[in-house]
């Protein structure tokens, strides 16, 4: 069986009996369920009458979410760029209709991910595609199923197709990476960053942690490399991993937080 821990979602190589824990869940950056550890399978969650949705979100952009939302209960999403379909992050649950679903968008032609809170099911959707898994190296150690479908890139970014790009930028995960789109939202650019980049409650704000259910910060440095590698890239709208957005004027939003975000770590943005 290829047990899922129920508190983040992500699937783990075949085994018998189900792991004593979850790897992802027992660390700093996740919590473990306080009513103990859990686990279930796919085969359970299509019994107990889960289900996918998928929207249009724009031209050329679909979001995935599973109802009843299951673990940490992120959004997916597909990019179609000219033809080349790339799933971006991942959802555990994946059935028949999902998949005629998203045979009928084009398929996938890549899945590439954000960090390891997302790996979900992603060996179980590289393998009904029939697809290539992207995953900075940087986090290897946390791929709870191995599978030859995983390429692990390197350095700070790499072109998956013309126009869509993943970039490392750490925080969060070591090998945290978000996807550049040039040509989504009408040549405008696009950024989808899973919560590398965090859109918050007040928009257009954002925010970089290094666990968001712990509350543990990113020290300013590491804000301020963010926000410069960010200038690079061409984008006026960003989608976070829980079906929110800055809708325009994105690339202002990250560099006003990131000042902010270092700000308020220096003692300069209030007195309490």
């Amino acid at each position: 069986m290829n047990y899922i821990c129920e508190m983040c979602g992500v699937q783990y190589g075949e085994s018998i009996e189900p792991p004593d824990s979850c790897m992802i869940c027992t660390e700093e950056r996740q919590y473990i369920n306080p009513n103990g550890q859990s686990w279930t399978t796919l085969e359970k969650m299509r019994d107990n009458g889960l289900k996918n949705i998928i929207q249009k979100e724009e031209k050329g952009l679909y979001s995935l979410r599973t109802e009843p939302s299951f673990a940490i209960g992120q959004t997916a999403f597909l990019i179609q760029s000219d033809g080349f379909n790339i799933l971006w992050d991942c959802i555990s649950y994946i059935d028949e209709a999902t998949m005629k679903d998203i045979d009928r968008l084009g398929g996938i032609d890549a899945i590439a991910l954000s960090h390891p809170h997302y790996y979900s099911s992603q060996v179980e959707w590289a393998e009904t595609f029939k697809v290539p898994i992207y995953i900075h190296e940087g986090d290897k150690e946390w791929v709870m199923r191995p599978s030859n479908k995983i390429i692990y890139w390197s350095g700070e970014s790499i072109a998956l197709y013309n126009g869509v790009s993943l970039h490392r930028l750490g925080g969060h995960y070591k090998g945290g990476a978000i996807l550049e789109w040039k040509n989504g939202n009408e040549q405008k650019g696009i950024l989808l960053t899973g919560d590398i980049i965090q859109v918050v409650a007040d928009r257009p704000w954002v925010s970089f942690m290094y666990s968001y259910p712990n509350l543990i910060p990113l020290p300013a440095v590491k804000v301020q490399e963010i926000a410069n590698r960010v200038k690079q890239l061409k984008f006026d709208r960003l989608y976070n991993a829980f079906h929110n957005k800055i809708e325009e004027d994105a690339q202002n939003s990250v560099q006003m937080s990131a000042k902010r975000y270092i700000r308020a770590l220096n003692g300069s943005l209030f007195n309490t």
